[in-house]
Parts: C-alpha cells; structure tokens; sequence
C-alpha cells in the first residue's frame, strides 16, 4: 500500500514538473520579444559557453572518431568492406552519434553549470535584489542562457563532428593507408542533404531543452546549499533524458520525409 502511494506521488509530482517546465518555456517566449534585449548579455553567455566548451567537445570528438572506426574495421574486413569505412563512419557519426554523445556532454558541461549557478544566485537572493533594482532577472538571467545554448550547441556539434572525423581518417591512414584526401572526398560524396539537415535541426532542439531545463533546475531551486547541488544534478539528469526523446522525435520524422 505505502508502494502504490509513492509511486503515485512520484507520478504525480513528475507531471506537475512537466507542466511547470512548460509554463516557464512559455514565459520564455513571452520574454524573448520585450524589450529590453539583454543583447550584450546574450554574446557573453555565448562566448563563454563556447569558448569553454571546445576542448572538451574536441576530445571527445577525436576519441569518439578513433574508438568508433577501431571496432568497426575488424567488422568490416571479414566482409571485404573496408573501402565503405569513410562512408559508415560519416553517416554515423553525422546522422546520430555525433550530435547525441556530444549533446550529452554539454548537458553535463552546460546544463549542470546554469543549474549551479543560478540556485547559487536565488540561494544568495541576488535574483530578489534585481527584481528590487527594477531588472528584469528572467530576461537577463534566462532568456539570455536559452538563446545562447540554442545557438551554440549546433555550432558545438559540427565542431566535434567535424574533429569525428578527423580521429577517423587519422586510423585509415596510419591502418588502411588511406590519405586524408582520399578519405574527405568519399566522406563528402556519400553525405547528403537528408543526412545534414535533419541532423543540424535537431541540435538546436537539444540546445534549447540544455538551457531551458538548466535555467528551470536553478531558477526554481530551493532553499539552501543542498538545494543549489540537486539542482544542478537534477538539470543533468532530466536534460539526458529529454535529449533522447527530442532524437527519437527526429528520427521518427525524418523516416517519415525521407524514407
């Protein structure tokens, strides 16, 4: 009995998150037309997002390249395929690993440090002492934080693919003896449109849910020290697990309009 209750609290209280995550993306929105534009706010969150993020998108880029195509060559070369390594590897890493592992990072590296800092900020009642000074905070704080993660994520993911690739051609041509060039120009050839676009377009989805959850997680956070760490540990955790169901969405229209 004391089972079936909090089970049904759990589900209770996950519903009742949902629709306040909801009701805070429409204050978002509502926000993001008004004046004042936080513009300069917004380029410096951007810049810091991305100029912090890059050498760990980078690492993990050229290290998801080299561990990928190292397991799947043996594979290939009992089937006589090694020639179609850059194309598998390219469509792969384009289509679906790349953006995921990498909007998983960033999760971590992003979300969980907006989700800090902003619990940080309402433990220390600084958003009440801007409300106080007559700023907007939400506008400051939040939509300048969801704007740059939605910008920068995208930008962040053709990176590390790009690096991906890079650790790939770099095990073709010390294994296979396959020049860069050679290895670049299949890539290019057997990518296509309905590989690259569906692929982008969801990156900005994934940025989005990155910075919305994370500002929700640490705007909403409660009191106390304790409060600022779940936040930003509950901001990882509902962000990877809202990333998977926007990449399940996208492939599912995707097979839809380019089966």
């Amino acid at each position: 009995m004391d089972g079936n209750y909090s089970f049904r609290k759990n589900i209770s209280a996950f519903f009742i998150e949902i629709g306040e995550l909801t009701g805070f993306a429409g204050r978002f929105f509502q926000e993001l037309f008004s004046r004042p534009f936080e513009f300069r706010e917004f380029l410096r969150q951007s810049y810091n997002m991305g100029n912090r993020s890059m050498l760990l998108v980078g690492v993990t880029g050229f290290i998801l390249g080299l561990v990928f195509t190292l397991q799947s060559r043996p594979t290939l070369m009992e089937f006589g395929a090694v020639s179609w390594m850059p194309s598998m590897i390219s469509i792969s890493i384009v289509r679906e690993i790349g953006p995921v592992v990498i909007a998983l990072i960033l999760a971590g590296r992003i979300g969980s440090g907006i989700g800090a800092e902003l619990g940080s900020m309402k433990v220390t009642e600084q958003i009440d002492a801007m409300e106080v000074s007559g700023t907007n905070p939400f506008k400051f704080l939040v939509v300048t934080r969801i704007l740059a993660t939605t910008l920068m994520v995208p930008i962040l993911v053709i990176l590390g693919d790009f690096i991906a690739l890079l650790g790939s051609a770099l095990v073709e041509n010390l294994k296979g003896n396959v020049s860069f060039t050679l290895y670049f120009n299949q890539v290019f050839n057997t990518l296509e449109f309905s590989d690259l676009f569906p692929a982008t377009i969801k990156t900005f989805f994934f940025g989005f849910a990155i910075g919305l959850v994370g500002c929700f997680k640490g705007y909403n956070s409660k009191k106390g020290t304790a409060g600022v760490g779940k936040a930003s540990n509950s901001a990882v955790v509902f962000t990877s697990m809202l990333l998977f169901i926007i990449d399940f969405i996208a492939v599912f229209i995707t097979d839809i309009f380019y089966q």
